[in-house]
C-alpha cells in the first residue's frame, strides 16, 4: 500500500455531559502527523468517550475536534472513516462466522465507488473493483502477519490473532489515522511484544496512532507521547519518562 500523507488530530477545549455526569472537561491534545500517542488513566476516566467523540459516536457538549485544520463535529461514522480516520474497539467486533479475508474485505468496501446497479450487473468495472479491494485486503493481512489465515474463519483463529484481524480490518480502511482501543486486551507478553511491532510499523504506512491501553509495558514502549485522563479531567500529558513521574499521575493510579 502506498504511504499517505500525515494528518493532525486535534481536541480542543472538548467536554461532555450525560445530564447530571461531566464524563469530560475540557480536554486539549493533538495527536501530532508521525506519532503514536497513548490515551491512558483509571477505569472510567473518559478514555473510550474520547474515541467516541472522535469517531462521531458521542456529540460534545463543548470544544472542538479538528482533524487536518477542518472541524469534524456533527459527522457520523462513516462520514469520520470517510474523512480517514479508522478505529478498533476493545471488545472484539469481527464478523466470527466469516473468513479473516471477507472481514477485511467488508472494510475495503468503504473506499469503493460501485453502486447496487453496478453490483447486480456485475460490470467490468465492478469486477475491477471487486479484485482492487481482495488485493487490499490480502495486503492488510500481511502486513499484520495474517496472510496464512486469509481462508480461516475469524472465530476459529487465536485470541491474539483476532486482535491482530481487527487492526488488519481497520487498515484495510485506507486511513490516515488509526485509534486502537486496548489492542493488547487479553494478549500474553509474546503476543504483546509482537504486537509493539506491528504498531510501530503502522506508521511507515503514513497512519498516525492514538492509542488506548492498560498495559504499560506496550504504552511506554511504543508511544512518543502519553495524554493521562483521570475522572474525565486531562492531569498530565507529555513524553512517557516524564509522565510516569508525575506526582499527579501517580496518585491517579496508586492513590494517595
Amino acid at each position: 500500500m502506498p504511504v499517505l500523507l500525515m494528518s493532525t488530530l486535534t481536541l480542543d477545549s472538548v467536554s461532555v455531559r450525560f445530564g447530571g455526569l461531566q464524563a469530560l472537561a475540557d480536554v486539549s491534545f493533538t495527536v501530532e502527523p508521525g506519532s503514536i500517542v497513548g490515551l491512558i488513566g483509571p477505569n472510567g476516566a473518559g478514555k473510550t468517550t474520547v474515541f467516541n467523540v472522535i469517531t462521531g459516536v458521542y456529540r460534545t457538549s463543548g470544544g472542538q475536534v479538528n482533524y487536518d485544520g477542518a472541524s469534524i463535529l456533527g459527522r457520523r461514522p462513516h462520514q469520520v472513516l470517510a474523512a480517514g480516520i479508522a478505529r478498533t474497539f476493545q471488545n472484539i467486533r469481527l464478523f466470527q462466522n466469516m473468513t479473516a479475508l471477507e472481514n477485511v474485505m467488508v472494510a475495503r468496501h468503504c473506499r469503493t465507488r460501485s453502486g447496487v446497479l453496478r453490483a447486480v450487473l456485475r460490470s467490468p468495472g465492478q469486477r475491477r473493483e471487486e479484485s482492487e479491494i481482495r488485493d487490499a485486503a490480502l495486503e492488510a493481512l500481511e502486513f499484520m502477519g495474517l496472510g496464512k489465515y486469509a481462508a480461516e474463519v475469524s472465530g476459529g483463529l487465536p485470541y491474539g490473532h483476532q486482535r491482530r484481524l481487527e487492526i488488519a480490518r481497520a487498515l484495510a480502511s485506507a486511513p490516515r489515522t488509526i485509534l486502537l482501543d486496548e489492542p493488547a486486551a487479553g494478549m500474553n507478553p509474546a503476543e504483546s511484544k509482537d504486537l509493539m511491532g506491528y504498531i510501530e510499523r503502522i506508521l511507515e504506512r503514513g497512519v498516525n496512532v492514538l492509542m488506548v491501553e492498560h498495559d504499560m509495558k506496550v504504552v511506554m514502549g511504543v508511544c512518543q507521547h502519553i495524554v493521562v485522563l483521570d475522572h474525565g479531567v486531562l492531569i498530565a500529558q507529555g513524553p512517557p519518562e516524564q509522565v510516569q513521574k508525575d506526582p499527579c499521575v501517580i496518585e491517579a493510579y496508586l492513590g494517595q
